[in-house]
């Protein structure tokens, strides 16, 4: 049986940032990288900063997409995964995709993201173009040819700063959120903005299990390592759970 793993990227980035991603499919594991609207693949579309209408239109863009894919695929089922700004929004969207559907994601997988509870407004919104720049090498989750190209740095910043107004409604619109189906927790032991103990904290964001997996690495570990995450999403997915986990925390 197949599953279509929707991905969603950090602040700043396009779907592209899982394009890597692609490569590790097989025939039990499609990979589906998501973009907001007026990015990427939906770049056609009207673009929002709103929380709500942002998690709508996605939720309404996955449920179309998964109806497409069983019309080859009858029996695929589907499941989330969320990188840091898009761990609060792959979360939100899955809960809402499920009302559209009638039917709950088999899995949602969460990395490198405070829950909202935690997350307090920072100063990045008041930093310079070229501050914010400095900010985004930083945090080593940009490739740096990108950072050195003119027109795209602007665009990488125009992106972040996007993100930043919808990331300042997560406690507000998302804070009470809820679950019923299942979280697996990915964090990384040397992540300088989220802590294995901030991200368990997750769990109380669903009444079903949610299974803790620490990885080696900084903030952006998981995406950088994609084989290994393809690995804990394969091994969760089909029941197994300690599949090419490396340092497993306790469910």
């Amino acid at each position: 049986m197949s599953t279509r793993l929707y991905c969603f990227p950090h602040a700043g980035a396009t779907s592209v940032a899982y394009r890597p991603w692609k490569a590790l499919e097989n025939d039990r594991l499609t990979v589906v990288p998501v973009d907001q609207p007026g990015r990427g693949t939906r770049r056609r579309e009207t673009r929002t900063d709103d929380f709500r209408e942002l998690v709508a239109s996605t939720a309404a863009f996955v449920a179309d997409d998964l109806r497409r894919a069983r019309a080859t695929d009858p029996g695929a089922r589907w499941a989330t995964f969320g990188h840091s700004f898009g761990a609060t929004l792959s979360l939100a969207v899955a809960a809402a995709a499920e009302r559209a559907l009638g039917e709950a994601p088999v899995r949602a997988f969460l990395s490198a993201a405070l829950p909202p509870g935690l997350q307090k407004p920072d100063d990045t919104d008041a930093l310079s173009d070229g501050q914010l720049l400095e900010k985004i090498a930083g945090d080593g989750g940009t490739a740096p040819e990108l950072l050195s190209n003119g027109a795209m740095s602007a665009f990488l910043v125009r992106l972040m700063r996007e993100d930043y107004v919808v990331r300042r409604q997560f406690p507000a619109e998302a804070g009470g959120l809820c679950v019923g189906f299942p979280l697996t927790l990915i964090a990384a032991r040397d992540d300088a903005y989220v802590t294995p103990a901030q991200m368990w904290q997750w769990g109380g964001h669903s009444t079903a299990d949610a299974r803790r997996v620490e990885i080696d690495g900084g903030h952006f570990a998981a995406v950088q390592d994609p084989a290994a995450v393809m690995a804990i999403v394969g091994g969760d997915i089909a029941g197994i759970g300690d599949i090419g986990v490396i340092g497993e925390g306790e469910r």
